[in-house]
């Protein structure tokens, strides 16, 4: 998003239309890079679709043919509604037009519907709701003074790899919703934060999984908005920020407490009968937890060595099951271990939060949330990595320790996607699209921010992390090739078919709780 220097103010023209101003507002670079986006998009449209697109067919008629009373004990199909309220009254809005494009995709009985209908318009969704992204980045580059870097960190997000591999091919509607977040996290920079507030317990109300980033705003609003510097509480805030938060709430979940139907809606979205890992593993610190429990059967099998096993682990947590994982060797990991260890360790963030209430700190004590509860949630999915990812991407510019940190964590996340598509054209696309983007991105930034180590320890640390990333390229290799190395060398091939993505979730592991423990080193060390 390079500045344009023939672009007018349009503040300064007062009297155009509101879309005459936004066309002066944005540059020439900026709408190549909407325009190149979108073109891009849509020819992906005939690309793989996750059930996912199933999923939210089946949303668009559950919230248009039944009353709001029937939305959460709906069982028409498997993919029963289980996003909070407003993401319901989302899919009910988008539902409208679907009904006049084609009556069918808003059938509720009619299941697994794959007209090019209803590909066409649920992906047409996707890139229009994900306007609200770039409108977003857009104003994240207008609020600097020099914006040259912020221009590539927002063209950055808007490109991302992830949203590309989980959105657009994938399908979700992660873009819509993290521009929700990043239109709250730029409140807050804006030191707007009562909007900040109200725009989180907004986001909070489209999808739950954001309240792994609701310990970091309750500190911050509470410390820096609620608070006087001295220390004090100033009440006429604190009711205001209070009075906001509940009237979001009201709106969302008001129809469904008059109904009596709390305690169903919260049986949807809150399911505890699922397993520590998902069924590809994430790469989290319980992939490597679980790897070392498979290693330690295979040393058992092996040497026979004089280890307690638990027979219901022998086949548990192998095959990317999504039941409940139990553990060969390892003592089990149940939800309140997973609970205590997240908690115990954002604590630690936000302490330092408390002292430090500043945008900076807010930012990076937010990211390390969401950070830690994917290193350490129970049942957290791959695609929670994007929790992580986008907000540190704010953080990448600060200097080159955090620099190297976003690039560690971004190559290793993107990469953890990667499994998410295994048809060879989808395949294809993902990869170089992700080389291209590093590129383009990492590039820049390490040519602004680099600096030379000052110490043998650090050249050490500088040299494995660069071994590391280059290891991508073989990690890629050697998934491509098991498959058929399998099927030649093995004689049972299914035992083997876990394999690839056992190896891209360990591999990425390694990066994601080393780009962790950096960044929780830089923050915790802070001034």
């Amino acid at each position: 998003m390079a500045a344009n220097p023939e672009k007018r103010n349009a503040s300064n023209l007062p009297h155009i239309r509101w879309y005459q101003r936004l066309a002066l507002d944005v540059t020439s670079s900026e709408w190549d890079i909407l325009a190149f986006s979108t073109a891009f998009k849509l020819l992906l449209f005939p690309a793989y679709r996750s059930t996912d697109f199933e999923v939210h067919r089946n949303w668009l008629a559950i919230t248009h043919s039944l009353p709001i009373s029937k939305w959460y004990y709906d069982t028409t199909s498997e993919w029963t509604l289980d996003y909070p309220p407003f993401f319901a009254y989302f899919e009910k809005v988008l539902s409208i037009p679907a009904s006049f494009i084609d009556p069918r995709i808003v059938d509720l009985n009619n299941l697994n519907y794959s007209a090019w209908s209803v590909i066409a318009y649920q992906r047409v969704t996707v890139i229009l709701t994900e306007l609200l992204l770039a409108a977003v980045l857009l104003k994240f580059v207008r609020a600097v003074p020099d914006s040259n870097t912020q221009r590539l960190v927002s063209a950055s997000l808007f490109l991302h790899p992830g949203f590309l591999i989980v959105d657009h091919i994938h399908f979700q509607y992660n873009g819509f919703l993290f521009g929700i977040l990043l239109l709250s996290i730029l409140q807050a920079r804006n030191g707007n934060l009562l909007a900040s507030g109200f725009f989180f317990a907004v986001l909070l109300n489209f999808k739950h999984i954001y309240m792994y980033l609701a310990p970091a705003y309750f500190i911050y609003l509470l410390r820096a908005f609620c608070m006087s510097p001295q220390g004090s509480i100033l009440p006429s805030r604190f009711l205001a920020l209070a009075n906001v938060v509940i009237l979001v709430f009201i709106a969302s979940l008001g129809p469904f407490l008059l109904m009596g139907q709390i305690p169903q809606l919260l049986s949807r979205l809150f399911p505890f009968t699922r397993g520590l890992n998902h069924a590809y593993w994430a790469p989290n610190a319980w992939a490597l937890l679980t790897a070392a429990d498979r290693a330690l059967l295979q040393y058992v099998r092996w040497f026979g060595a004089s280890f307690s096993v638990d027979v219901s682990g022998v086949s548990s947590s192998s095959r990317g099951l999504v039941g409940d994982t139990s553990f060969a060797i390892l003592p089990n990991v149940k939800p309140i271990h997973t609970f205590l260890i997240t908690i115990a360790f954002q604590m630690v963030f936000l302490v330092k939060l408390w002292k430090t209430a500043t945008y900076k700190s807010f930012l990076t004590a937010l990211t390390l949330c969401g950070y830690t509860s994917f290193m350490f949630g129970w049942h957290v999915h791959e695609k929670a990595v994007l929790l992580v990812l986008v907000p540190l991407s704010l953080l990448a510019a600060e200097n080159y320790a955090y620099f190297r940190t976003f690039m560690i964590a971004s190559t290793a996340g993107i990469a953890s996607l990667f499994p998410l598509l295994f048809t060879p054209t989808e395949q294809i696309i993902e990869v170089v699209y992700s080389i291209l983007w590093a590129i383009v991105v990492f590039g820049p930034l390490q040519r602004q921010l680099y600096e030379f180590p000052r110490s043998f320890p650090a050249v050490v640390v500088g040299s494995l992390e660069t071994i590391y990333l280059w290891g991508f390229l073989l990690l890629e290799i050697t998934v491509t090739l098991s498959p058929m190395l399998a099927r030649v060398i093995a004689r049972d091939s299914e035992k083997w078919e876990f394999l690839p993505l056992m190896l891209t979730s360990l591999y990425c592991s390694l990066g994601l709780i080393w780009a962790y423990a950096r960044l929780s080193f830089l923050y915790i060390t802070s001034k």
